[in-house]
C-alpha cells in the first residue's frame, strides 16, 4: 500500500481504542489502494470493483476486532479483499477474466519467481501441520472447495473440517511469526 504499514497500523490501533477520527482516516487511506486493487482485477466490470470496495470496507469495519496487532495490517486488509472478490466470483459463477496467453506477455515476468517461492514456502509450512489440518487448509483455503465438499473428500465431518482449518491457520500464523522473529 502507498501508506506506510506503520502509519496504517497506528490508525487502526487508535481506531480500535475508540478514536472514530482515526478509524475514518484509516478507511479513507486504504480505500484508494483497494479501489486500484479491485479495478486491476475486475477490468471488464468497473461497477463491480466499486461494489467490492464498499463490501470490503464494510467487512473491515465490522470485523476490525478480529485484527491481531502482531501481524501486518495490510496483509489483513488484502486477505479480506481477496475473500470478498472470491465470494463475488462465486456468486457470479465465474473464476475471473479469460485472456488468451498470446495477448498477455506480461504474465510471464519475474513475478513468477515470487509466486514459485511463495508456493514453496506455503508447502513447507503446510508440511509442518498434522495431515487433517493440512488437507483441510489445502482444500478449503487454497483450492476454494466448500467445507461440505472438503468433508466429503476427506471423510471428516463439516465441523471437523472447520475446526481443523481454523486450528491449522492459527498454527501457520504462529509459525510465520516465529520465522519472522
Amino acid at each position: 500500500m502507498i501508506e506506510a504499514e506503520a502509519e496504517l497500523k497506528a490508525l487502526m490501533l487508535r481506531g480500535l481504542s475508540g478514536d472514530a477520527g482515526a478509524h475514518r482516516a484509516f478507511l479513507t487511506a486504504v480505500s484508494g489502494n483497494l479501489r486500484a486493487f479491485f479495478r486491476s482485477r475486475m477490468r471488464g466490470a468497473p461497477e463491480d470493483a466499486e461494489d467490492l470496495l464498499q463490501e470490503t470496507l464494510i467487512a473491515i469495519h465490522t470485523r476490525r476486532d478480529s485484527y491481531d496487532p502482531s501481524y501486518p495490517v495490510t496483509a489483513w486488509i488484502y486477505a479480506i479483499a481477496r475473500y470478498r472478490m472470491i465470494d463475488h466470483w462465486r456468486r457470479r459463477g465465474r473464476r475471473g477474466e479469460h485472456i488468451p496467453v498470446e495477448d498477455a506477455p506480461e504474465l510471464f515476468t519475474a513475478a513468477e519467481d515470487v509466486a514459485v517461492d511463495a508456493k514453496r514456502d506455503v508447502a513447507r509450512l503446510l508440511a509442518m501441520l498434522p495431515q487433517k489440518q493440512r488437507d483441510s487448509i489445502r482444500l478449503v483455503k487454497l483450492e476454494g472447495v466448500s467445507v461440505k465438499d472438503a468433508a466429503a473428500q476427506t471423510g471428516l465431518t463439516e465441523s471437523d473440517v472447520k475446526i481443523s482449518t481454523h486450528r491449522g491457520m492459527k498454527t501457520l500464523m504462529r509459525l510465520m511469526a516465529e520465522a519472522e522473529a
